[in-house]
């Protein structure tokens, strides 16, 4: 197959064909993303606050991660979010709405030593979570 004058045709679907095999390609094209991912490909997702949760570290590490059991509103469907910071669990109370985003593992899986849990706690009733826990800001009454 020539890369002659009138082949851009032929290239065209080649590189189409040869796409296929790029991860990323095939995930979007077949909007595998959209199907199996809780937050349904969006970057962010608001929800309540189920219950509040300590997951235990991976090997080598031992410490209890502090996390919570949130269900989303868009879908009903419950994720399990980890609580960023020192003392994060204490500023976030039960049925508080909170905003998760992905904590950034790599092709959206869970990060470091936390099994299970691909998500983090961004917001609390609106109010970033890391100025609620160095007491810069205060957290509204719902």
């Amino acid at each position: 197959m020539g890369n002659g004058e009138f082949a851009a045709r032929r290239l065209r679907l080649n590189r189409k064909k040869f796409r296929w095999s790029q991860r990323k390609y095939r995930v979007r094209m077949l909007r595998l993303k959209e199907r199996v991912d809780p937050l349904e490909g969006a970057p962010m997702a608001r929800g309540i606050v189920i219950q509040k949760v300590g997951i235990e570290s991976r090997q080598p590490n031992s410490a209890v991660r502090k996390c919570v059991r949130v269900q989303l509103i868009k879908n009903g469907k419950v994720v399990t979010a980890f609580c960023p910071g020192d003392g994060a669990l204490n500023v976030i109370d039960e049925h508080d709405e909170v905003i998760i985003s992905g904590i950034g593992g790599t092709l959206g899986r869970s990060m470091g030593d936390l099994p299970g849990v691909r998500y983090k706690v961004e917001l609390v009733n609106g109010v970033p979570i890391n100025l609620l826990i160095t007491g810069r800001a205060k957290k509204p009454k719902r």
